[in-house]
């Protein structure tokens, strides 16, 4: 039988100190709050208060709730208060030193058979657990902020901690109504140490001018779906905090260059600029701690009309290839108004694409998102040919043939003594190099990429690839015709995997290694990142869906041209490859999906 907790102790009531308390009173136990001094007390106090009334007026919380709520809390300054309580949740700032003290203490005022627990997100719940003469009675119970929301805790035990106690947690855990996942003492422990990887590799991204903070965080978040892209996300989790986590996971996690913070973040948070809290991080704020972005000097200005910034009229649109992609590309071009010219190898395979394109917008009318008429309108604004010479009066070219150099280079020659001066030429490659493809012509400063996410139709991103041979004129065109079409289109420069597989693919290449390690499994791990970070797949989900042997070719390619050692791809992965275990369209990757 689990121990019954009936009283518990919450040391620091900051945001995350203050959540504590309230999941544990909204669960019926009494909470002993404590703080180190009367002032900060009556901050929490208020923490608590404006949360609990927030909850009351979005009609989450009755009203006699919330006073039973209030009723259970006792707040006290000093860790006396704690000398009789089942358990204690310490919650103050990360520091070491600090949560050491605390623990010693507690270790002294506590009765002998009180749980001691620490909320650190990053720091060695073992060398906090030395502190004390009850090592085996010490735990980390890692909350995710806010944590009367968030449902994931990481309940993290030491090579000391007793069994009974990791069973007696994980129980009060699902009183709490949370998940659990439990695991070992190690640096940032899943949510964290695949989080912030990718996070400080998004910060280097801003630092190097590769694209902007704004179309860093669209990225993510569009080509993604993730709930804030990872600029905004620092800002709200503090970026002197990013720092210590980040510092501490260098530190303790073998010395991973990537979790070496980028130096911007140390001199942003020397100079002050802390994120939200502090009014300005990565974005400024209209005042500090609160979430209303507000414009500044780095805020891209509003162009006007869709020819601002030198870009080029488009009336006509040549797409060429004839799979799943380019038959989403004309359907997108056709519904938007333009003419279009499809070209593909042989009228059979026009006919096929001629199919795929009429299926779908069929779809959209059935589903009530388009009229006949406009379907109609859309079909009759496509032009089917299986010549490239058809090409001849065009505007602009989108190239989505196979991933084969060689065959785009070709294509890219062909349609350079075919089309017009002034033709913007677009290559829709997720993984090669533009600027190779660009060579092949004589005119590379008309030449970008244009990188369409699957399904076109539905996908609202478009990656805008710029070479360092492409003129502004061509790359302003290129962001028009995305607005045009209703997409974002994002500006970056022509490295591999772009912003979105360049950050998307080391994240889920780092799940893969920590499922290898066995320090999780892929459940656990999946649960962290969906309910502890909000993404809407766990990266075990996605990687069957997206297929190991894609992820396996995108991550060699990274690791290739950036030649930074934590992009090796995992060998679990490459042995699953090799295998024939390449996810869903195999029914076999890291999950069994043939009963499904």
């Amino acid at each position: 039988m689990a121990r019954e907790f009936s009283t518990v102790g919450v040391v620091g009531l900051g945001t995350m100190g203050a959540g504590i308390v309230e999941v544990f009173a909204r669960n019926g136990i009494d909470v002993v709050a404590v703080e180190i001094s009367a002032p900060a007390l009556e901050r929490g106090r208020a923490t608590l208060k404006g949360s609990t009334d927030r909850a009351v007026a979005k009609g989450k919380l009755a009203e006699a709730d919330r006073d039973a709520l209030h009723e259970r809390v006792h707040f006290a300054v000093g860790l006396d208060a704690l000398h009789s309580v089942d358990l204690v949740i310490e919650a103050v700032p990360e520091h070491l030193d600090l949560k050491q003290r605390i623990f010693a203490e507690l270790d002294r005022v506590c009765r002998p058979e009180t749980i001691l627990a620490t909320n650190t997100s990053s720091l060695s719940v073992t060398e906090i657990s030395v502190a004390t003469s009850r090592p085996n009675q010490v735990i980390g119970i890692h909350f995710f902020n806010p944590a009367p929301v968030m449902k994931l805790v990481e309940v993290v035990r030491t090579v000391v901690t007793a069994p009974e106690v990791v069973a007696d947690v994980e129980a009060l855990c699902a009183r709490l109504g949370k998940v659990d996942v439990t695991i070992n003492d190690r640096a940032g422990f899943i949510a964290n140490a695949l989080l912030f990887g990718y996070l400080n590799h998004a910060v280097g991204m801003f630092e190097s001018h590769y694209a902007t903070r704004e179309d860093i965080d669209a990225a993510m978040k569009l080509g993604c779906g993730l709930p804030m892209g990872p600029l905004a996300l620092m800002d709200l989790i503090g970026l002197d905090t990013a720092y210590e986590i980040l510092d501490t996971m260098y530190r303790r996690g073998g010395r991973d260059r990537r979790h070496a913070p980028v130096p911007l973040l140390k001199q942003m948070v020397t100079a002050g600029l802390l994120g939200r809290k502090s009014g300005r991080g990565f974005y400024t704020y209209e005042r500090p701690g609160s979430p209303v972005v507000v414009p500044d000097e780095a805020t891209p200005l509003a162009t006007d009309g869709a020819l601002a910034d030198g870009a080029r009229a488009i009336a006509k649109v040549g797409v060429v290839g004839s799979g799943t992609m380019a038959t989403g590309i004309i359907e997108v071009f056709a519904k938007a108004g333009y003419e279009v010219v499809s070209v593909t190898r042989g009228m059979e395979k026009s006919a096929k694409v001629c199919e795929a394109v009429k299926t779908s917008l069929n779809k959209g009318v059935v589903r009530g998102k388009l009229s006949e008429a406009d379907r109609d309108a859309a079909l009759g604004r496509i032009s089917w040919s299986a010549t490239l010479d058809h090409l001849a009066d065009v505007d602009l070219v989108v190239e989505a043939v196979v991933e084969e150099l060689s065959v785009k280079k070709a294509l890219f020659a062909s349609l350079d003594e075919i089309c017009k001066p002034g033709v913007v030429l677009a290559t829709t490659t997720s993984s090669l190099p533009v600027i190779d493809v660009a060579m092949a012509t004589h005119r590379p400063a008309d030449v970008v990429g244009l990188h369409f996410f699957n399904p076109a139709p539905v996908m609202p991103l478009v990656e805008v690839v710029r070479t360092i041979r492409t003129s502004p004129e061509a790359t302003a065109t290129a962001r028009a015709v995305c607005a045009a079409l209703g997409k974002t289109g994002v500006v970056c420069g022509d490295r591999s995997g772009f912003i979105v597989n360049a950050l998307l693919f080391p994240y889920l290449n780092d799940a893969v290694k920590m499922l290898e390690a066995s320090y999780s499994t892929a459940d656990d791990i999946d649960h962290a990142m969906k309910l502890g970070c909000g993404y809407p797949m766990g990266p075990f989900e996605l990687l069957d869906v997206v297929g190991l042997d894609v992820s396996l070719a995108i991550q060699r390619e990274l690791y290739l041209e950036l030649r930074e050692p934590g992009f090796a791809p995992a060998p679990l992965l490459e042995h699953l490859v090799t295998a024939g275990y390449l996810g869903r369209k195999t029914r076999r990757g890291f999950r069994d999906h043939s009963h499904r």
